[in-house]
């Protein structure tokens, strides 16, 4: 079993680095990785109980697919862009019940049908599901941008106060 599978706690980022603000989750990620290595980090990014991914646009293939009845995992953060036409920036935290009811079955080239996987992974085993939601202002998909937009940016520390805050309700 894969490491981060022994967790009872996945935080993940998703989206893709190479598309301006659909690289929000891995920023918020790779700033998470540099707060723990700080020795006045919050003790919650420190705990053993759980794991970080920047899981790009794999997650629901490679980690939300993997969780089954035999993982200890009872809880998955998500921070990823969102768009529900609030002001760039805008921080939007969204239950099981807030996700799109997409097919489950319906893939195009960009997005996966994570919402679906997470519906089923919260309806078969209990997982509890959190979304930290980024309204996005740039997604430059097709073309490539690495950069966030300084609305974006700015959302990642309270993404992460979010985060935090949804950890310390369940450690």
């Amino acid at each position: 079993m894969a490491d981060y599978l022994e967790k009872e706690i996945l935080v993940l980022g998703c989206g893709n680095i190479l598309f301006g603000d659909d690289g929000f989750g891995s920023a918020v990620i790779t700033r998470i990785n540099e707060l723990k290595e700080d020795a006045a980090a919050d003790p919650v990014l420190k705990s053993e109980k759980v794991g970080f991914i920047d899981a790009g646009t794999a997650a629901s293939h490679f980690v939300i697919s993997l969780i089954d009845d035999k993982t200890p995992v009872r809880k998955v953060i998500i921070a990823d862009i969102i768009d529900y036409g609030l002001s760039p920036g805008t921080l939007k935290k969204l239950s099981v019940d807030d996700l799109p009811n997409i097919p489950k079955y319906h893939v195009d080239a960009h997005d996966m049908p994570l919402a679906g996987m997470l519906r089923d992974v919260h309806d078969k085993y209990n997982v509890e599901i959190v979304v930290i939601g980024c309204q996005f202002k740039v997604m430059s998909a097709p073309d490539v941008c690495f950069e966030l937009s300084d609305e974006a940016a700015a959302a990642v520390d309270p993404a992460i106060g979010m985060i935090i805050e949804e950890l310390k309700k369940s450690l």
